[in-house]
């Protein structure tokens, strides 16, 4: 389950700026290309999404590819990740699959914005109701800080009669110093005529760019203990530190 306010989770577009002393103004700044294609792959401690374990605490193996059409903002992008928890309640499959599309761009200077759909396919899932998710999502940012909200138009990763729920992201991603990057994060997810199973979850990380790969560590945390393994007990939303190491290329 990807996060695009960052990809965090993961995946990134790269902004090329290149600069000539004493070059006319015309000349400072080479222009984007008109399409822009990107790939990500990462390992992970804990794939962690909206703070609930997606792999019962184990480590996940992640990659993807985004396409960008700078001129007019729009974007698509697949994601994948290694799972437990289709399996683990019963069902089938091992792998989560993002699709993804959507348009980008500033609404004034500092003020962007980002709308789209998401599509969570989980392969031979077998639950009822199905794992898969559809939702459509806005957001607005002002310099580092974003506000996103999700909508899901399908029942929510196979929780019945779920139809409707949504997700809060607030959030910021504070550049401390050049490839440095603090992350900021609470979330509220709301789960649609099943209140019981909604909660809030929090994280706070540093983000590393060292150049050859990404480095990010964060704290992540929960105020539930609802969502527990079927297999071994373990508290899906427990309070964890989460190791990544990431590349985009």
């Amino acid at each position: 389950m990807k996060n695009l306010t960052t990809k965090f989770s993961l995946a990134a577009a790269l902004t090329l700026v290149l600069g000539t002393i004493g070059a006319p103004a015309a000349q400072a700044e080479e222009a984007a290309p008109e399409h822009a294609v990107s790939f990500n792959a990462a390992l992970t401690t804990d794939y962690r999404y909206r703070g609930l374990s997606q792999t019962r605490a184990k480590p996940a193996l992640q990659g993807g590819a985004d396409y960008t059409h700078n001129p007019s903002g729009f974007y698509a992008g697949v994601w994948a990740s290694t799972i437990k928890w289709t399996k683990d309640l019963g069902g089938d499959g091992d792998l989560e699959i993002d699709l993804y599309g959507g348009k980008r761009g500033e609404i004034a200077s500092g003020v962007t914005y980002d709308v789209g759909g998401l599509y969570y396919f989980y392969p031979s899932n077998d639950l009822n109701p199905s794992a898969n998710t559809f939702e459509v999502y806005g957001q607005v940012g002002v310099g580092p800080a974003y506000l996103k909200y999700s909508h899901s138009t399908t029942n929510l990763f196979g929780t019945a009669d779920s139809k409707g729920s949504g997700y809060l992201d607030l959030g910021a991603n504070i550049e401390l110093d050049k490839g440095l990057t603090l992350n900021l994060h609470a979330g509220r997810q709301r789960v649609a005529h099943n209140s019981a199973f909604s909660y809030n979850d929090y994280k706070i990380g540093i983000t590393k760019d060292f150049g050859f790969a990404t480095v990010a560590l964060a704290y992540v945390d929960t105020n539930t203990e609802l969502y527990v393994s079927p297999v071994d007990g373990k508290d899906l939303g427990k309070s964890t530190a989460v190791l990544t190491i990431s590349k985009t290329f």
